[in-house]
């Protein structure tokens, strides 16, 4: 028996038990969509989270003080002449520019609306450094530094809360712990990253912050933003920057009291995270098609039943084992094929209505159906059907001829 008519035969067959054939071919289908939908989901969180990680600065490395890998004693904090020292051109030729930041949350109001956000006392240099732009409205300046300005940019999420829109709003007062300061501008939105979301903070002068809000010493910062020349450069700039910051604070290698992370840094632990939980929901849905696979031997054996036989009369009139073995393999695997097809559809299906459901919420999820899915999703399907027609095969094949006429 040559495989197009092994092939012809399954059919038939199938057709000629249409409800259970579909019943089982559904095991199949639901399995193969789940695990389609769940990597589809996965690899798409995996692509908004490393998007949102790469927008938030170019070339970018991130200095905090203390170790977070060991214990140090006495950690010396993060100063204003560490800052200083990194914008240093001889000291580090790699490093493009760099923005002390000190932080805080804080109770912002207008009129009767309130929220608690995140107070920011930046330099003029942080708008850059972090990719940031403006709707409206004009940036920090160093007069504002001078002068201690009072004077507020607004995230997104903050003048939607306060305001109820992004628009016109430069020029209105907003109190900041019963304090007024005057907006001079709104944020582009920038969405969600590793340090929480970029729209719902505001931004003040550093000097302003330091000695009416967030009451830090003269010269004390909480993190500094580094940007690298380039792309190319920005492993050098962490490592100047650490050589600087080790001999500033007289600490030797591998007792630093401070931390420096790069972008790479944070995009391989966020895919390190999504390709586990990825591989996680993909596994929880592939149970789906071991139920489906059992289900598939179930009905291989009552159709063993049902045609011993016929089975018996094959073999009377001089089929070998091996056509009796390849005839139901070929079934088996035919069921787990159309099923394995039709999942892979309705799979990419709950992925676009996954996809569109997150838009209508405003969540930046959009699912990615992958090739390798596919080709996984189709193969595992096959394999199914093969590994769970074997034995219902197999026992078809090893029938006496004499043992199956008799049946009834």
């Amino acid at each position: 028996m040559n495989i197009g008519q092994a092939i012809i035969e399954a059919m038939q067959s199938l057709a000629s038990n249409k409800l259970r054939s579909a019943l089982t071919i559904l095991g199949i289908v639901i399995g193969v969509a789940a695990v389609i939908a769940m990597l589809a989901v996965g690899n798409g969180a995996q692509q908004t989270i490393t998007g949102s990680i790469s927008g938030i600065g170019t070339n970018l490395l991130f200095v905090f003080q203390g170790n977070f890998s060991e214990e140090v004693r006495n950690p010396k904090p993060l100063t204003l002449e560490d800052v200083a020292a990194i914008k240093d051109e001889f000291l580090a030729p790699s490093v493009e520019a760099a923005a002390p930041v000190i932080n805080g949350s804080r109770e912002v109001t207008f009129s009767r609306e309130r929220k608690t956000t995140q107070i920011y006392g930046v330099t003029p240099e942080y708008l850059t450094v972090r990719n940031l732009g403006l709707l409206e409205g004009e940036p920090i300046n160093d007069s504002h530094l001078l002068e201690r300005a009072s004077v507020a940019l607004l995230g997104v999420d903050v003048a939607d809360a306060l305001f109820g829109t992004r628009e016109g709003l430069v020029g209105q007062t907003i109190r900041i712990e019963g304090q007024p300061f005057r907006v001079i501008g709104v944020l582009e939105s920038k969405g969600g990253s590793a340090f929480g979301s970029q729209d719902d903070i505001v931004l003040l002068p550093f000097t302003t912050a330091q000695t009416r809000l967030l009451r830090r010493s003269s010269n004390r910062v909480d993190i500094i933003f580094v940007q690298a020349t380039s792309p190319d450069t920005v492993r050098a700039a962490a490592n100047e920057v650490s050589d600087i910051l080790r001999q500033r604070h007289r600490v030797e290698i591998g007792a630093d009291d401070f931390t420096v992370f790069t972008q790479e840094d944070f995009v391989a632990t966020a895919r390190t995270i999504t390709s586990v939980l990825t591989i996680f929901l993909g596994g929880i849905a592939a149970i789906s098609l071991l139920v489906g696979g059992i289900g598939i031997m179930n009905i291989m054996l009552v159709s063993v039943t049902e045609r011993t036989r016929e089975i018996g009369l094959r073999k009377a009139l001089g089929a070998r084992r091996r056509d009796i073995l390849i005839q139901f393999l070929t079934e088996s695997s035919l069921l787990s094929l159309i099923g394995g097809v039709i999942g892979i559809g309705l799979g990419w299906l709950i992925a676009f209505v996954v996809g569109r459901i997150a838009a209508a919420n405003n969540t930046e999820l959009v699912p990615l159906v992958g090739l390798d899915a596919i080709l996984l999703a189709t193969l595992f399907s096959t394999a199914v059907g093969l590994f769970f027609g074997i034995y219902p095969a197999n026992r078809a094949a090893n029938l006496q001829p004499v043992e199956a006429l008799r049946y009834e």
